[in-house]
């Protein structure tokens, strides 16, 4: 990718050639961190003894002559530098956030200085669209025809809406059968601009939620159980986690198992084996279970329907069940093949 970064850095010569006064040219790379050092208005200001606000009026001005050159074609390798933006844009589904982007066209794992060039040729493009960073929205870039900033940010906003009245994840598909976009993967690009959404296993849903952004190990667990569809042996769940896309992996079984343990989402079934509780399981033991069946149903229960009924809810061996079906403090056998709760008998 040698030559899109020869080709962004001639641009940016290019553009810098174009403002004729030293202080102006240090305004604009200190502004952006053309140089690697991003600074503010006051820190510019107290370098070149003027005021925050005369450096806010000059960088306006250097801004819109900028502008001015760039549409009427007169900055040296800019059309060049554009060309290779748009095509790498198109490609991320017409707009990015700018590390996204910066990775992506030079090849690597890009430098402040690499995202600060592209974030300056966008501001002057006509032919691109800079959205600006705040508390909501990513530092991003689109294709021009794909709206002004104001358009990008009212359709991210618009996928955000949507997913907070959903009150749960959706995937592109069903986002997609909701939203007019030519492609789904245009709805992925515009939803992660937003600083309010994350995406997990094909799911977008709001930060917040641990299901597309789990931040510790329980939260990590559930989402494990909950992609898996059925009960897991801790170890499974553990070894899941270190094959995960999760940001952070590196966890000991030990604490898988202590919160395991601790948190009652997680209902254990089996020798080491864990469910989550909103499939139906509950926490007891195998003789607990049993009472609630022959509680639920009324009547005195078979050996089959009894072993039927706990394994339902639990993975373990026949023998077990049958086992503790002999407790005699607990249950009565009143024929020979039906059982009740002790205190029932008559």
């Amino acid at each position: 990718m040698e030559q899109n970064a020869d080709l962004v850095a001639k641009a940016i010569k290019g553009s810098l050639s174009i403002i004729d006064q030293d202080r102006e040219r240090k305004i604009v790379e200190k502004r952006f961190g053309l140089d690697g050092q991003k600074e503010t208005l006051e820190q510019i200001g107290e370098t070149l003894s003027v005021t925050r606000e005369r450096v806010r009026q000059l960088e306006k001005v250097i801004l819109v002559r900028l502008r001015i050159a760039a549409s009427q074609g007169r900055i040296p390798d800019l059309a060049g530098a554009e060309k290779i933006i748009i095509r790498n844009l198109a490609e991320l589904g017409r707009v990015a956030k700018v590390t996204e982007l910066a990775d992506k066209v030079f090849g690597a794992k890009a430098t402040p200085e690499n995202r600060a060039a592209l974030c300056f040729l966008a501001d002057i493009s006509a032919s691109l669209t800079a959205v600006t960073e705040n508390d909501r929205y990513f530092n991003a870039i689109a294709i021009a025809d794909a709206g002004d900033e104001k358009t990008i940010r009212n359709k991210v906003d618009a996928i955000v809406k949507l997913i907070k009245e959903n009150k749960a994840p959706f995937t592109l598909d069903e986002l997609d059968s909701k939203l007019n976009y030519e492609h789904p993967s245009q709805i992925a690009a515009v939803a992660s601009v937003s600083k309010q959404l994350a995406s997990l296993n094909g799911l977008w849903g709001l930060t917040k939620w641990p299901s597309v952004n789990p931040k510790n190990i329980r939260d990590k667990i559930y989402v494990i159980l909950e992609t898996n569809k059925e009960p897991m042996h801790f170890n499974d769940i553990a070894t899941a986690i270190a094959d995960s896309n999760f940001k952070r992996k590196n966890v000991t079984i030990q604490a898988i198992h202590n919160e395991l343990i601790k948190d009652p989402r997680f209902v254990l079934i089996g020798r080491g084996i864990y469910a989550l509780d909103s499939w139906g399981y509950k926490k007891g033991t195998v003789s607990e279970i049993i009472t609630d069946a022959l509680k639920k149903a009324g009547r005195p229960l078979s050996r089959e329907e009894i072993v039927a009924e706990v394994m339902k809810s639990r993975k373990v061996k026949e023998t077990t069940i049958l086992l503790n079906l002999q407790n005699k403090k607990l249950f009565d056998k009143v024929d020979k093949n039906a059982f009740v709760i002790h205190e029932e008998k008559a």
